[in-house]
């Protein structure tokens, strides 16, 4: 799963699901004009192509790779295969469905209301829940199309968090030097979707 892979994208019609394991995938909603914006992250604890088992066969996003690395690939039809078999990875699915469905909804809330350092913030937490360590590969421009705001905005708002102390910033790479301190200036976007995910799922897969 390579940086900037795009799995599918808006209209699609989805064959296969994928679960990632070190990878992080962004969902973007995709303007008529090609503008877009990031609605949720997915990492190891979730699963790519929920339309599939929630009654759709195409999307009404862009699934494209954050951050480098592997998922499993399944067959879609395989999947709702299982769900028909097994109740209980139904109910896991409906559970992770409803944890994104608040992840969507908060970042929907942060985007119109809370400034680009918050934004900034809010997206470095949610990308470190879903990765090994302290460390992201990940550019400016991609950060920005992910937030749906200027790159110029991006370079200020890592650049004032940068000052701080809190991350280093080089070459598109990011090393978050102080979490505590990112979670004192983030909103409370990040606790609310934490807070819900954590309750959700409780038991997260581990990395492979």
């Amino acid at each position: 799963m390579p940086l900037a892979k795009v799995l599918y994208e808006s209209g699609d019609t989805l064959r296969y699901v994928y679960f990632p394991t070190d990878c992080i995938v962004s969902l973007l909603y995709v303007m008529e004009n090609g503008a877009s914006a990031e609605i949720s992250v997915v990492g190891n604890e979730g699963m790519i192509g929920i339309a599939l088992f929630m009654g759709g066969e195409s999307t009404t996003s862009r699934a494209v790779v954050q951050s480098a690395g592997w998922a499993y690939r399944l067959l879609g039809q395989r999947l709702k295969d299982e769900l028909d078999r097994h109740g209980e990875l139904l109910h896991l699915m409906l559970r992770y469905s409803q944890a994104l469905i608040t992840q969507m909804a908060q970042t929907a809330v942060c985007n119109r209301h809370h400034n680009i350092d918050q934004q900034l913030c809010r997206w470095l937490l949610l990308s470190l829940d879903r990765l090994e360590g302290n460390h992201l590969v990940m550019t400016q421009e991609l950060i920005a199309n992910m937030l749906g705001v200027r790159r110029e905005g991006v370079t200020e708002a890592a650049g004032r968090l940068h000052k701080l102390q809190v991350i280093d910033y080089c070459r598109g790479h990011i090393t978050v030097l102080n979490r505590p301190k990112l979670e004192q200036l983030c909103c409370e976007c990040y606790a609310v979707v934490k807070t819900e995910t954590d309750r959700l799922l409780p038991y997260k897969r581990p990395p492979l």
